[in-house]
């Protein structure tokens, strides 16, 4: 089969905060709420929500926001400027809830179908999908985002979908700002490698693969201690018993970034230097 998708080009800020994504219990949706606050550079950025973001979620940002690049009739990025005066377009900024600064920012919005989604970020293409895509967009567009830096605040949504139909052959999601920025070389970007995502099997790997990928750059490498690995998908302190067990499942997880090109040497006892392939 092949991909229409060779990377995405994501926020940091997204990537690296701690528990904005991370592995979840069954059930925890339903009990647990999403308030993480991140510090990188001047930026001060809040995300809360009503539900926390698992891994699945994150795969789901990561398609849309690769889908942003690609043109032609299977789908494009369509940038949404402050400007705009189609009613569509007003629309849209309106959904996006943007406040303070942000009503001055521009958005991209990406144009495809849930099973264009599916197919690139790895899922079975299927009619059970589409609820599964639609139920994680639904999530991510609850999550709101403020932006402190030195005292200036910007406020919007992680994203909005403006109009899918029931059958999911059409969709179109505004992405934030902040994100916009990024895959537009406004600002620094985190490049993710979407046949390595594609390439995953489980969450805790597709959670490390992540950080780590805003962490280390293409062709670069760094040291970790496995506590820290641990802390990508589980950021909740634990017993000692449960900790060795995260321990372990954080060492397959690593298995599997390994076997993606990127090496994975253990140094130490639970001290990993990663290296990182160029792309």
């Amino acid at each position: 089969m092949s991909f229409d998708l060779t990377h995405a080009r994501h926020d940091p800020a997204h990537c690296l905060t701690p528990g904005l994504f991370r592995s979840l219990k069954r059930g925890e949706r339903k009990k647990a709420k999403l308030d993480v606050t991140h510090t990188i550079g001047d930026d001060s950025i809040r995300f809360w929500g009503p539900e926390p973001l698992g891994a699945d979620d994150l795969r789901i940002l990561q398609g849309l926001i690769a889908m942003s690049a690609i043109s032609g009739e299977k789908g494009r990025g369509i940038m949404l400027r402050s400007g705009t005066n189609s009613e569509a377009g007003q629309h849209l900024r309106l959904l996006l809830n943007l406040q303070w600064d942000a009503i001055e920012q521009d958005a991209l919005v990406v144009k495809g179908s849930f099973s264009q989604l599916a197919r690139e970020v790895g899922y079975a293409e299927g009619g059970s999908q589409i609820k599964v895509i639609r139920e994680s967009i639904e999530r991510l567009y609850a999550i709101s985002i403020i932006v402190d830096r030195n005292g200036l605040r910007q406020g919007y949504r992680l994203l909005s979908e403006y109009a899918s139909d029931e059958n999911g052959s059409q969709l179109f999601v505004a992405l934030n700002p902040r994100i916009t920025d990024a895959i537009l070389s406004r600002r620094q970007h985190t490049r993710i490698n979407m046949n390595e995502v594609r390439a995953l099997q489980t969450d805790p790997a597709r959670l490390i693969h992540q950080r780590l990928c805003g962490w280390i750059d293409p062709g670069k490498s760094r040291r970790v201690i496995l506590d820290k690995v641990c802390g990508y998908v589980w950021p909740d302190k634990s017993s000692a018993a449960a900790m060795r067990q995260r321990h372990v499942t954080a060492r397959r997880a690593l298995g599997e970034i390994d076997g993606l090109g990127w090496t994975v040497n253990e140094y130490a006892k639970a001290k990993y230097d990663i290296g990182r392939p160029k792309d």
